[in-house]
């Protein structure tokens, strides 16, 4: 029972960093990388799809992203979809291609994705958090009703802050990374 408490917990630990490292790819450094364009959705015969499924995203340099549209009557609104993202990108066509340049982020900018980055990091600590507070809510309840002894339930509960002891650091190894990506010129 401890076990499965204790692995349930990793579980989720490993989730929550595994959403931290997702939302943070959308951030734009100053590389092109295709998930920036992940979120993106464009109008396909009446309905909102994703952008990777009209096109091929891929990076044609560390600065430029590139989108081979499949269908030649696609490349107005896959334009569109990216003038009009929240991602400031102004895409140049030509036929089927649509090439992507990376504007430079200024000074100000870096700054203040930093602080998006560590707000991000801020809220992954806390769903690890979370976590161990379920956890430990779980072992005592087992305690309660007698199905584990006090010992047990105190080297569960040294197990489980080891387990988000680990996680901390890995969201602050993640945050770090990424803040280090976006002060670089």
């Amino acid at each position: 029972m401890i076990n499965d408490i204790k692995k349930d917990a990793e579980t989720r630990m490993k989730k929550s960093v595994d959403a931290l490292k997702t939302e943070l790819a959308k951030l734009r450094t100053g590389r092109a990388h295709p998930s920036l364009l992940e979120h993106i959705s464009v109008e396909y015969y009446g309905s909102m799809v994703p952008l990777s499924q009209v096109g091929n995203i891929s990076i044609d340099d560390a600065r430029t992203l590139a989108i081979s549209v499949w269908e030649k009557n696609m490349v107005q609104a896959v334009e569109k979809a990216i003038i009009t993202s929240d991602l400031g990108l102004n895409p140049a066509t030509s036929g089927t291609l649509l090439r992507i340049p990376m504007p430079l982020l200024t000074e100000e900018r870096r700054r203040e994705l930093t602080k998006v980055v560590r707000h991000e990091g801020e809220g992954a600590k806390v769903a690890v958090r979370n976590i161990r507070r379920d956890a430990n809510n779980d072992l005592k309840e087992l305690l309660k009703a007698k199905e584990i002894s006090e010992d047990d339930e105190r080297r569960g509960q040294d197990d489980i802050q080891k387990l988000t002891d680990r996680y901390i650091i890995e969201v602050d190894k993640v945050l770090e990374t990424k803040e280090k990506d976006l002060m670089e010129i």
